[in-house]
Formats: structure tokens, sequence, C-alpha cells
């Protein structure tokens, strides 16, 4: 099909975008205009053979706004290969898509599970925190055993805190004296103390 001669998808008629196909989109997903590109990101919800190149784009894209409608798509076509594409993004340094990743993470509590574990024992600190990040509201009933694991096992002080926050909303008393055993693991550690506490508080208040 050849595309109407608007100078940009922003300035295509609505009869003019509707007769786009999957081809055009891909192409312009690599358009110099980044209105052109954030269109075509949102366009490729509707195909999910577009996965890849969403994926592939996301890794070079440098537009807030086209990374945020990019992550929309993926969000909406899911399945394990988007979360296998999405989880490499756990080690970027750029905050803002590395959160977005986890809230898209965070949804899909059918695809996670077959990866958390592997992420809680990732030799990267920050990634076992980034994966109890993406515990924080995972609607999965292993969660609670996954973070034991973490307190009881993990020798990073901050991994080990995050988790014990975590556990202070989702687990149980039964889990108090594994949470007070970390005391003794981490001596003169203050946030330690006060994290123990308040979820021996907590728990014990349910």
């Amino acid at each position: 099909m050849v595309l109407k001669k608007a100078a940009t998808v922003a300035t295509a008629t609505t009869s003019e975008k509707s007769a786009y196909g999957l081809q055009d989109w891909l192409r312009l997903i690599d358009s110099t205009s980044p209105e052109d590109r954030r269109l075509a990101a949102r366009a490729l919800a509707e195909f999910p053979v577009s996965a890849p190149a969403l994926l592939n784009t996301l890794a070079r894209e440098s537009n807030i706004r086209v990374k945020g409608a990019i992550l929309v798509s993926l969000q909406c076509i899911g399945g394990h290969r988007v979360l296998e594409g999405l989880l490499p993004f756990l080690r970027s340094d750029n905050a803002a898509l590395r959160n977005g990743v986890i809230e898209i993470l965070q949804g899909m509590p059918n695809e996670i599970g077959d990866y958390i574990n592997d992420l809680l024992h990732d030799q990267d600190s920050d990634v076992r925190i980034f994966a109890i990040d993406i515990l924080q509201t995972l609607a999965h009933p292993d969660s609670p055993t996954w973070l034991l694991d973490v307190i009881l096992h993990d020798k990073h002080v901050n991994v080990v805190a995050t988790a014990i926050d975590r556990l202070t909303e989702i687990g149980t008393p039964e889990m108090l004296p594994a949470m007070k055993s970390v005391l003794a693991r981490f001596p003169n550690e203050p946030y330690i103390e006060f994290i123990v506490n308040l979820a021996i508080k907590r728990l014990s208040e349910d």
C-alpha cells in the first residue's frame, strides 16, 4: 500500500490513518518526527507481531512521550515475548524507563512468576531490589514465600531491608521469627533494626 501524501502522520486525516497497515506503522516508528513515532507506537498495540520492533525501538528511543507510548502498547500486547524483552531494561540507568518497565511487570503475575526467582537471585543487588519492587503490587500467591527466602538468605543489607518492608504489608505473624533473625545477621544496622521492629509491631497487630 502507498501512503497518502500527508507530510506526517500527525497531519494525516482520520481516513488516511485508517488506511495504514502494519508495515506502514513499522516504517513510521523510525520516523524523524517524534510525534509520528508516538502515533506509530500507539497504533502498533493492535499488532502483537510488532512486539520485537517496539522493544528494539524502546532501547534506542530518547523521547519520553514516545517511550511512554511504546510501554503502553507493550503492556497491551503482553505475553512472555514482551516480558522477556522488558527484563533487560531493569538494568537501565534511566530511572523513568526502569520504573515504567517495573509497572508493566507488576501487571503480569501469570508470566513473571516463571522469572521472579531468578531475578531475586541475580548477581546485581540493584536488580534484586527491583525484583522486590515488582512484588510490591504483584498479585501472586507466592510473593510472601519469595520474600521470606530473601530475608533468610540474601547477604545485601539493602535487599533484605527492602524485602522486610514489603513483607510488613503482605506477611503473616508466622514470619516474625525469620524477621527477628535478621537482627543477628546484620548487627549495628540501625535501619534494619527499625524496619524489623516496625514489621513486628504491624504483624503482631493483625
